[in-house]
């Protein structure tokens, strides 16, 4: 096969399996009709001259393109574990995806914008941080799902989880453990930092635990994780534990700590939230919050293809449970590894 050369049209099969035109698209798009003796003399032609049919091309001329666009964050490792699952489960039902990232340079209209222009049937924005009307008005023009963000709007699905409750489920994992002195990672602004943030709050003082309330001024990077450690450590008042407001906040957090000689967990334990692949590595081997990612993209495809193949008009909000995943930066208050370097730790 010549791959330098221009790329094989049908005619190209046609004429090397001297059939007509017609025959060849009946056979390679599986239509009844022509024989297997037919069948095996196109299929021949085609891979001898290397020939992929143009789906564009073809799902234009049936007026669908039975795309769904998915917008990311390039930075988000729990991101990128959706999109496996959203692949596996458009696959499934006849669907492909266009994915579109949001950067430091690119915002979330340019990324939707892109997705419209390759002609979605629907969108599924994983984290979208835009204000609810402007997600509104989109969801107005095409089918619109919110992964991960709680939002109420009548033209648009959500899937999230109920991060409130997660937070809740560390908050009583460390009181479990005796933990009192609990500080918080915030995650910023946005409808998600929110949810995770009154999570904590409302879970500390469920324990009678207000008068230790301390949020930490923070977002959802690594770097506002070593910030928050650098702070604990300038002002010389670690708490036994902190909660921060997803792994990759936690994981700068273990950096620093790791990095001025802190024991976690025997000194200060940590916990995170999303339970990305980061998170279950050895050399963090990180505490955190799964968010069911397979379920989720499930559930997101799922309503997007309702919308579009059932004509399904009313707005549906799908709240998965989180879970808890104990691994090794939590321990009991006071319990250090005896004998063991700064850092190091034992599986409680």
């Amino acid at each position: 096969m010549d791959v330098s050369g221009p790329r094989p049209r049908l005619e190209d099969v046609a004429a090397r399996a001297a059939l007509s035109t017609a025959t060849v698209s009946l056979v390679l798009r599986g239509a009844p009709g022509p024989s297997d003796r037919t069948r095996k003399r196109v299929l021949q032609a085609a891979a001898d001259l290397g020939y992929r049919p143009d789906r564009n091309a073809s799902l234009l001329a049936r007026r669908r393109s039975r795309l769904l666009g998915v917008m990311i964050d390039v930075h988000s490792a729990f991101h990128a574990e959706l999109v496996e699952d959203l692949y596996a489960a458009a696959e499934e039902i006849g669907y492909d995806l266009v994915l579109s990232t949001v950067t430091r340079t690119r915002d979330e209209h340019k990324s939707v914008e892109t997705l419209l222009d390759f002609r979605c049937e629907a969108l599924i924005l994983l984290g979208p941080e835009a204000p609810a009307a402007r997600l509104t008005a989109l969801g107005s023009k095409l089918p619109v799902v919110v992964v991960g963000r709680r939002i109420s709007a009548q033209d648009l699905d959500v899937v999230r989880t109920a991060d409130e409750d997660g937070v809740g489920q560390v908050v009583d994992h460390l009181v479990g453990l005796g933990h009192r002195d609990i500080a918080f990672v915030d995650g910023g602004k946005g409808v998600i930092a929110t949810d995770r943030r009154r999570g904590y709050r409302n879970a500390m003082r469920r324990h009678r635990l207000a008068s230790q309330l301390r949020v930490v001024a923070g977002d959802f990077t690594e770097q506002a994780g070593e910030r928050a450690a650098r702070r604990f450590l300038d002002e010389g008042s670690l708490p036994t534990a902190v909660v921060a407001s997803n792994d990759r906040c936690a994981i700068g957090l273990l950096s620093a700590l790791g990095r001025a000689g802190v024991d976690v967990p025997g000194t200060v334990s940590v916990v995170g939230y999303d339970d990305d692949a980061l998170s279950r590595l050895a050399c963090f081997d990180l505490t955190t919050v799964s968010q069911n990612a397979e379920d989720q993209a499930r559930h997101a495809v799922r309503a997007a293809v309702e919308r579009l193949d059932e004509g399904r008009t009313t707005a549906r909000e799908i709240v998965l449970a989180p879970r808890l995943v104990v691994r090794g930066t939590t321990t009991a208050v006071g319990r250090h590894v005896g004998g063991t370097p700064a850092g190091t730790y034992e599986t409680p």
